[in-house]
């Protein structure tokens, strides 16, 4: 059992030990590597705005959603990333779930580290009542909220943002989780869906 202060925000220290052996402190952002935010998004809006062109997810070139789109989609964008139920709805990621809790039981020290909206009125609760049932009520113990991620002390962060830039220079190592948008991204760690996270994550 980790012994560290368990804070909203950061560690004092983010390496501990079990016995002999060093295990690590695994930041993972929700939006992206555990709920599937792009087909969450997609199949909304094509539901709701069937006769407008939208982006496939293999064409999508930019983090924010809505700077792959013209500016005169930005209020549909809006109308469906802000809707009650948006984030609460979103369809697990396939693996994700078992390669956290293995994680667990080798030992490593696991939180899932989020970003809320501004418009935060819906998406914090809706990210808690997500964990909660897409991963277990333990897990909402588990969660950090932070607007800036470099804060948060950890040793390794998996997540899609190609670039992730705070007031700190961030002590853990960024993993990225493979999406359309941010393939050129070169000189990190990639993981490619949960299926080989073992080759990635615990290679040395």
């Amino acid at each position: 059992m980790s012994h560290a202060p368990q804070w909203g925000f950061f560690y004092l220290d983010s390496r501990h030990k079990i016995c002999d052996n060093v295990y690590m402190v695994i930041l993972v952002d929700q939006d992206g590597p555990l709920a599937d935010f792009e087909r969450g998004f997609l199949m909304r809006f094509r539901m709701e705005f069937p006769h407008i062109s939208f982006i496939p997810y293999e064409k999508r070139k930019t983090f924010y959603i809505h700077d792959d789109y013209p500016a005169t989609a930005l209020d549909k964008i809006e109308s469906i990333c802000y809707a009650p139920g948006f984030y609460r709805n979103l369809p697990p990621v396939p693996g994700a779930r078992e390669a956290l809790e293995e994680l667990l039981r080798l030992g490593h020290d696991v939180r899932i580290c989020t970003s809320p909206l501004s418009r935060y009125e819906h998406c914090v609760l809706e990210k808690y009542e997500w964990v909660d049932e897409f991963l277990g009520h333990d897990f909402t113990r588990r969660i950090i909220l932070t607007k800036d991620k470099t804060l948060v002390r950890g040793d390794i962060l998996i997540d899609d943002k190609p670039k992730i830039e705070g007031i700190l220079d961030p002590l853990w190592e960024q993993v990225v989780f493979d999406m359309p948008f941010n393939r050129n991204v070169e000189k990190k760690k990639r993981l490619v869906g949960w299926s080989r996270w073992r080759g990635v994550l615990l290679e040395s």
